[in-house]
């Protein structure tokens, strides 16, 4: 195994890990900053002292958390003036890495199999779709296995 697959399948374990236990986890509609506020009794002044701004900036902070608009450095700024750690984190949205790139696999190649029954389906030489099926399963282990330069790029 090469180096770069080593590497790569160090990634995926780490994201596949992350994605695990982080599976049922969702932003609250309030937001985080509002949440853990809230739960620890604390009011916005309280916050905005022991984070060294204004109690205006903390319900800012928190409209702009719901809005999606707040960045990482004040999200950790505030979650450690409540005693809190901000963490984050990108995973999968269902399932694991290879779901990622097995579903990419696959929409590449249908596509491309579709495109080449179209021009079959003119010269009358079309494929059953028992065929057709078993084609985009072979081609897209193919894609799964050799990962062309254009895989990820959308037709």
């Amino acid at each position: 195994m090469s180096v770069k697959n080593t590497v790569k399948k160090q990634y995926v374990q780490i994201v596949n890990s992350a994605a695990k236990q982080l599976v049922s986890l969702r932003k609250p509609p309030e937001g985080w900053l509002s949440v853990l506020r809230k739960a620890l009794g604390m009011s916005g002044a309280q916050v905005a002292i022991r984070a060294g701004v204004s109690r205006n900036a903390i319900y800012q902070a928190e409209r702009n958390e719901t809005d999606g608009a707040i960045t990482i450095k004040q999200m950790q700024k505030f979650a450690e003036a409540m005693g809190g750690r901000f963490v984050y984190a990108i995973v999968p949205e269902n399932g694991a890495v290879s779901d990622i790139i097995q579903k990419q696999a696959r929409r590449k190649a249908e596509d491309l199999i579709k495109r080449a029954s179209a021009h079959m389906a003119l010269e009358k030489q079309s494929l059953t779709s028992k065929q057709t099926a078993q084609r985009i399963d072979d081609l897209a282990n193919e894609f799964i296995r050799d990962m062309p330069a254009d895989f990820w790029e959308v037709k």
